[in-house]
């Protein structure tokens, strides 16, 4: 993922007022237990007179217990982006550091360097299968890798450079077949064919970096939208769009940028999230575009940094609710039946990325420049569970497998770690 710029809340538009980031030194929960302090502070806070050291200082980091059950942590810089192996106990991430590593989730054993890059590495992805991975950086490369057996996930080799955009911002493997989506800052998308590398489409009428963009669920049809705020909507098949809404239309204006954006199952409707804490829900099936209406929660001027569909219906139904999570630090949990707010979640800072678990459907992990996760239930917003362990903000997570098949959550973080948790 890119990094985004974070604005500080202030008022919501309704005349409610919100602490600015700036004025909050740390936020510590007292559990009763042992404040640790480094070596060279031990028994150093007073001097003879009880004063206090002069080399103190009142912003000291102070540092969580680790609740994770493994670690990667063989990046030298921000990792930037995570994802899981669909079915193997594996992940893969690239970083700051300009290399992406494949790694296995229950040993943090590094199976496989992903190198060949000379900028930032900030977009990685599994393709549907598990057969395929691929790297995106600031460089403009995407380079992809390949199982060397099918049955053998701890066999890799190198498939071949692609080369398009002058600067991948995110990158999107196609739900159910070889084909690969990349978006970048010069304002194209380009799709490809793998294993062969063919460049089978691209889309050119952006007219700002393109910030996000995907496949709808069937992979029929291709959203995508960028910073001057217009969102396109494509045939795969075809270099023209189906139809396009701009920062200029009165019902969508999502100025500053759309940032963010997911459909429903169906693929019959779009939430797309704005740079200035606009939420828009459109229509998909009809011809134009239509803007069904908007989701007024987040604090104005606050970027929707996600969007989620959600199922929190009861077992062989099917019920979504939309998440959205913003720069303000909330996750709100939206009723499109009714367009209301249904519940309304928080972190200490920017929410910066939401996963919902493969079971029980109606679970969601939260990651967030607070430097926590936390897993909640959607359905009635309880918090289930926080995990912490990361020193610094958590850019990406994903849902992969664990020791023994299980589901385990996996993250990425400006401190340079990758962090592994037990879902249950």
């Amino acid at each position: 993922m890119t990094e985004k710029a974070v604005s500080s809340a202030s008022h919501d538009g309704e005349g409610d007022v919100y602490v600015d980031q700036e004025d909050i030194v740390e936020i510590i929960e007292d559990d009763g237990g042992e404040v640790l302090m480094d070596e060279d502070e031990d028994g150093d806070h007073e001097d003879g007179d009880g004063d206090e050291d002069e080399d103190v200082q009142p912003d000291e980091e102070i540092v969580l217990e680790d609740t994770s059950v493994q670690s990667f942590a063989r990046h030298s810089k921000s990792v930037f982006a995570v994802a899981a192996h669909p079915t193997a106990p594996l992940a893969i991430s690239g970083g700051e550091d300009d290399v992406g590593y494949l790694w296995d989730t229950t040993t943090g054993e590094v199976i496989l360097k992903l190198d060949g890059h000379e900028d930032s590495v900030v977009a990685v992805g599994f393709s549907h299968d598990g057969q395929m991975v691929a790297t995106g950086g600031m460089d403009g490369r995407i380079r992809v890798w390949k199982q060397q057996q099918p049955n053998s996930w701890k066999n890799w080799e190198f498939l071949r450079q692609l080369d398009g955009v002058d600067e991948v911002v995110w990158l999107k493997w196609h739900p159910q077949g070889p084909v690969l989506l990349v978006g970048g800052q010069d304002a194209t998308v380009w799709m490809y064919q793998l294993p062969s590398g063919t460049s089978m489409q691209v889309f050119a009428s952006h007219t700002g970096p393109v910030n996000i963009g995907s496949f709808i669920p069937s992979g029929k049809r291709i959203i995508t939208g960028d910073a001057e705020g217009t969102l396109i909507y494509w045939d795969p098949r075809s270099p023209s769009p189906l139809w396009k809404l701009s920062s200029t239309d009165e019902r969508f204006g999502l100025t500053g940028g759309v940032i963010s954006v997911a459909a429903n199952k169906e693929g019959t409707i779009a939430v797309v999230g704005g740079a200035e804490g606009g939420v828009k829900v459109v229509s998909l099936v009809k011809e134009k575009g239509e803007v069904i209406g908007g989701l007024e929660g987040h604090a104005e001027g606050e970027s929707v940094e996600t969007v989620a569909f959600v199922d929190v219906g009861a077992a062989g139904g099917n019920r979504e609710v939309v998440v959205t999570g913003g720069t303000d630090g909330k996750i709100c949990v939206w009723d499109l039946n009714t367009m209301r707010l249904r519940t309304e979640m928080r972190h200490n800072d920017s929410v910066t990325n939401i996963i919902q678990h493969r079971s029980p459907s109606y679970v969601i992990t939260t990651a967030s420049a607070d430097k926590t996760l936390k897993t909640w239930d959607v359905r009635n917003g309880t918090l289930l569970k926080e995990h912490t362990g990361h020193r610094g903000p958590i850019n990406g997570i994903d849902i992969g497998t664990g020791a023994g098949g299980k589901s385990v959550i996996i993250s990425a973080g400006d401190d340079g770690a990758c962090l592994v948790w037990d879902t249950e």
